[in-house]
């Protein structure tokens, strides 16, 4: 199977599980693709966890999920050394993140020294413990969730590490028809618990997924599209509304989503739509708003609207 129709399956064998998140599942893919890391927004209840697990069922990688909290150590995440009587030394014992697919939920609610613990994994996919760096399985993705109505007890994330994520992206309540499709799988005697029984089964590996990445980054694109790029990037910068814009690696991170999001619809080269379809997962994260422009009434998405609708676009 080529390794597109693959990845096609991929979304088929997921959308046996989860209903009514195709934007969420495509979002999802084109990271694993790039490859980047992705922070999933929305509220308690809408397959978060869900289409993480089926998205690793699906692709045969292995899954960890981290519950976030107060207490939560780096080593928690990263792994520690212990001593072994047995041998009379030390061996180090792997923490949750030597995974394919880590879930960070509910990252927001630790503090920034457990945040921190992530950061060298997901820009260079190692960590250092004891002065040895050891490498993280590939692939190896994050996907870290928080929720955007509970602020108390939280620790926002730091820019730095926002910057690291290739998408943020919504995951919204489904449509009245989606959810209706949800109450009658479950009465219908559907476990989301039990992926197997549920008829989803592995469509692709890490073999496949690698070989997909080669043809991502063989899509070409442009001098004129990635001026376009550019040209969004800096025009994030210059907003009124805007204390901190895009940064050239934001502007990278477009660039390679836009080569996810060509290949997935078919094609072997960037258009600035592929570009346009990605901006705002790629960018809304990298935003920090002026309290001023807040307190109007200005988002992320309003002003990456304003943007996309005022740099020229090439043709």
């Amino acid at each position: 199977m080529a390794p597109r129709d693959a990845v096609a399956a991929v979304r088929d064998e997921i959308a046996k599980v989860v209903v009514g998140q195709e934007g969420v599942v495509s979002g999802l893919v084109a990271a694993l693709l790039v490859p980047g890391h992705v922070l999933l927004e929305g509220v308690p209840g809408v397959a978060k966890t869900l289409v993480a697990r089926c998205l690793a069922a699906a692709l045969d990688l292995q899954f960890t999920r981290v519950q976030f909290t107060p207490d939560l150590m780096p080593s928690d995440v990263t792994g520690q050394s212990i001593y072994d009587h047995a041998t009379a030394s030390f061996r180090f014992r792997e923490g949750p993140v030597f995974t394919n697919i880590m879930l960070a939920d509910e990252l927001n609610r630790t503090p920034p020294k457990t945040q921190a613990a992530l950061l060298e994994a997901m820009e260079e996919s190692q960590v250092s413990v004891d002065g040895h760096a050891r490498a993280l399985p590939s692939p190896f993705l994050v996907l870290a969730t928080q929720n955007p109505v509970e602020y108390e007890g939280t620790y926002p994330l730091p820019e730095a590490q926002l910057d690291r994520f290739l998408f943020k992206l919504t995951v919204p309540y489904p449509s009245e028809t989606a959810e209706r499709e949800v109450l009658a799988r479950s009465d219908a005697g559907l476990d989301p618990h039990d992926l197997a029984k549920a008829g989803l089964r592995a469509v692709a590996n890490g073999d496949v997924l690698a070989a997909a990445r080669r043809e991502v980054a063989a899509i070409r694109v442009d001098p004129v599209v990635q001026a376009y790029i550019v040209s969004l990037a800096r025009a994030t910068r210059e907003s009124a509304s805007v204390v901190l814009g895009v940064s050239t690696r934001g502007a990278v991170m477009l660039l390679k989503a836009a080569k996810a999001w060509a290949w997935l619809s078919g094609r072997g080269f960037v258009t600035p739509d592929d570009v346009q379809a990605v901006a705002r997962p790629t960018i809304r994260h990298r935003l920090r708003l002026r309290p001023d422009a807040e307190l109007e009434g200005a988002t992320a998405d309003g002003v990456i609207e304003g943007i996309l609708a005022t740099v020229p676009v090439p043709r």
